[in-house]
């Protein structure tokens, strides 16, 4: 049962809209600040804490506080919310109504995402870690998946940010390990000896990369039990363009040497990844037919079975349309319009600039929606 519910009033000043999501030790809300607007509220549900379990829980607050980078989930507020059935610690943060990169990257059904936006998306995320990483001693995240990756749009196209710092860590001063934490389809060889380290993020970012390109997992888990096994590791890895012909040489060598199996191979920490990153240019693909290649699809992660994201963002989009008509409903009509965004990567291009106007709270454009069949379509009116 979910401790807050839709409507209630948090301290005088947050209206709970709707759950966003759980896990094991917190839930995650989407909230109404009664004067800035939406944000995502963050509550730990451990029941019966005691004040050190929820200084001990706001913990991740402190570190996205010290932090600060536009490529990093901004921290709005922390405190105590007190429940009948106990106290428990939250904070707030900024809300992406595009929702993960999980979902992003699932929308895109049976293609492939662009290359050069998967790029983007990791060179972004690699900014995030190497603020991190930059610390003294450098903080892990330790959990780095698309899940964890927010997607936003704002007039300059994609704009990604690292969430849940709920993991992370500073590494020993001497030996920069860490224990090891995190989801074992993103985790390196080393994690099964429980260790953690830079390095270690850097697999974290190159799976996901790999994923985002091939639509697979480098060493997927055959069942829970291949998980614990160091023996997949051995599996020889495939290279990348064998799925995805459009992946150049250049930006093979960056992914392999992510995901080489002995840390010392690997790029040192993000910051080393990402002047690669930030070099990269579209390079020549291989000349292959598609034919040759396998079929993709998005069962790589479980989830989404059964979802019609593509209704679901025409749904959001008609609902976005309608709520922009009254001019103080044009934040929240961005809100949606956003969303459905990350539910059908072809809106982005149709309506990032009708979405930047709505940001700043103009309206001239406004548009008419007019629905046939299964499309949509719209006009000037």
């Amino acid at each position: 049962m979910p401790l807050l519910w839709s409507g209630e009033t948090i301290r005088d000043t947050y209206e709970v809209e709707r759950l966003l999501g759980e896990g094991a030790f917190a839930e995650v809300y989407r909230v109404k600040h009664r004067f800035l607007g939406r944000q995502a509220m963050k509550v730990f549900k451990a029941p019966g804490a005691t004040i050190e379990d929820i200084v001990s829980d706001l913990k991740e607050a402190l570190v996205l506080s010290a932090l600060r980078h536009r490529n990093i989930i901004e921290v709005l507020d922390a405190n105590v919310l007190t429940k009948p059935f106990g106290d428990f610690g939250y904070f707030t943060m900024t809300y992406v109504s595009g929702g993960s990169l999980e979902q992003y990257w699932k929308s895109f059904g049976a293609s492939l995402m662009p290359v050069e936006q998967a790029v983007e998306i990791i060179r972004q995320t690699c900014r995030a870690v190497a603020v991190a990483h930059s610390a003294k001693p450098p903080i892990v995240h330790r959990d780095i998946k698309p899940a964890n990756i927010l997607i936003g749009f704002d007039a300059s196209g994609l704009h990604v940010r690292l969430s849940d710092f709920g993991l992370a860590k500073s590494v020993n001063p001497l030996t920069l390990l860490a224990t090891s934490r995190g989801t074992l389809p993103f985790k390196p060889p080393e994690a099964l000896d429980n260790i953690d380290s830079c390095p270690a993020d850097v697999w974290g970012l190159g799976a996901t990369l790999h994923l985002l390109l091939t639509d697979r997992l480098p060493y997927p888990c055959l069942s829970e039990r291949d998980a614990d096994n160091p023996g997949r590791f051995k599996r020889p890895i495939r290279l990348p363009s064998d799925y995805n012909i459009n992946i150049d040489p250049g930006l093979e060598g960056i992914l392999l040497r992510c995901l080489a199996f002995n840390p010392v191979d690997r790029y040192p920490n993000a910051i080393a990844l990402l002047a690669d990153l930030e070099l990269w240019e579209p390079g020549h693909a291989d000349t292959r037919q598609g034919a040759d290649l396998p079929k993709t699809s998005k069962d790589a992660l479980p989830g989404y079975t059964g979802r019609d994201l593509h209704g679901e963002a025409l749904a959001a989009l008609d609902a976005a349309f309608k709520m922009a008509r009254d001019p103080l409903s044009l934040s929240a009509a961005a809100d949606l319009l956003e969303e459905a965004m990350g539910k059908d990567p072809g809106l982005r291009e149709r309506y990032g600039i009708q979405l930047d106007q709505w940001r700043k709270g103009i309206m001239h454009c406004q548009v008419t929606t007019l629905t046939q069949g299964r499309g949509t379509r719209r006009r000037s009116p």
